[in-house]
């Protein structure tokens, strides 16, 4: 585990129980369908401001929380929605605050990039590339004073690497061996500029290496790895054995925002990585163990959809923020 740049195990070796990879696939499909409702809602003109959906990447999200315990943080990215649900976020609330609703997260006057679920330790989408980074470190340290056993996960994408903030959390995190995991999402765009362009040294994972800490590579389109990866370096830093890199490779199958068109990418590109769909592969995996029929899984997507319909409608049903709240919660 110190060595840096290293693959997870490979699948097959300490299977998560038939229950947990139902529960993921639950978990993977929710985000899926409520990415793909959010990009309808934007398209009729139903939402104010745009979204970032995380349609390709769930596994990563899923894999990750499912490492972690009830009251260790994660602090998120603007592409935040898959980390709430993950962390167990309740979709009639992060509806309601795409929509504008009072009902939302942060009472309708935040948005996509601004739902936070505190009760869940999860401490904030953040529209600022990097902004979590402070977040978790911090969060880290408080779990280190107050001897919580409370472990910090910061999630980031690949455009984020280069944040100057990386190097001083890393550095810092690692001199006085706080618990938290810095897990990038290497999704191969940072927008339109391709991760091939921007990062120096070729696998990013090998920075860790710089701070003396583990840094591993993993396949972020098969939950089962990224899981057995994020539970070795979160029970490394529960364990008071410090910070570590998780790189997640991935791929977002759409755009980086919902207006995005998506000219940039090759067609056969696209299509090799939307043939390791996780959610398929995962799909696949239950029923070639046994552990679910066809029928199930079809229930279980539509047990998701009709909850998809329950939080839009909710989320229509709500009243808009009243003037009274227009000067809340401002801080600056």
């Amino acid at each position: 585990m110190e060595g840096t740049g290293r693959t997870a195990l490979a699948p097959g070796d300490r299977e998560l129980p038939a229950e947990r990879l139902l529960d993921a696939y639950r978990q993977m499909l929710t985000i899926r369908r409520f990415e793909e409702r959010a990009l309808d809602l934007y398209r009729a003109g139903e939402m104010r401001g745009s979204t970032h959906p995380y349609i390709g990447m769930e596994a990563v999200a899923v894999g990750v929380c499912l490492a972690l315990e009830p009251d260790d943080y994660i602090t998120s990215t603007h592409r935040g929605h898959g980390h709430t649900i993950a962390k167990g976020g309740d979709v009639r609330r992060m509806m309601a605050e795409l929509l504008g609703r009072a009902t939302g997260y942060s009472g309708g006057k935040g948005g996509s990039m601004h739902i936070a679920d505190l009760d869940r330790k999860m401490l904030g989408a953040n529209g600022i590339v990097g902004g979590g980074m402070g977040l978790a470190t911090g969060a880290a340290l408080t779990a280190k004073l107050q001897r919580t056993g409370a472990v910090a996960v910061c999630f980031f994408g690949d455009g984020a690497l280069n944040q100057g903030i990386l190097h001083e959390v890393s550095n810092l995190a690692a001199i006085w061996s706080l618990p938290v995991v810095f897990v990038c999402e290497n999704n191969q765009y940072a927008m339109s500029a391709a991760a091939a362009w921007t990062i120096a040294g070729g696998d990013p994972a090998k920075r860790a290496a710089g701070y003396g800490i583990p840094g591993l590579t993993v396949d972020g389109m098969d939950v089962e790895a990224v899981e057995r990866a994020a539970r070795d370096l979160v029970d490394r830093a529960r364990r008071g054995d410090g910070p570590s890199y998780l790189i997640a490779t991935t791929y977002r199958f759409v755009g980086h925002h919902a207006g995005d068109p998506l000219n940039y990418r090759p067609k056969e590109e696209a299509e090799e990585w939307r043939a390791r769909d996780p959610i398929r592969r995962l799909a696949e995996r239950l029923l070639a163990r046994g552990l679910a029929t066809a029928a199930e899984l079809a229930a279980i997507d539509s047990e998701v959809l009709a909850q998809i319909d329950d939080a839009v409608a909710f989320a229509k049903a709500s009243p808009p923020p009243s003037v009274a709240q227009l000067l809340t919660d401002i801080y600056a």
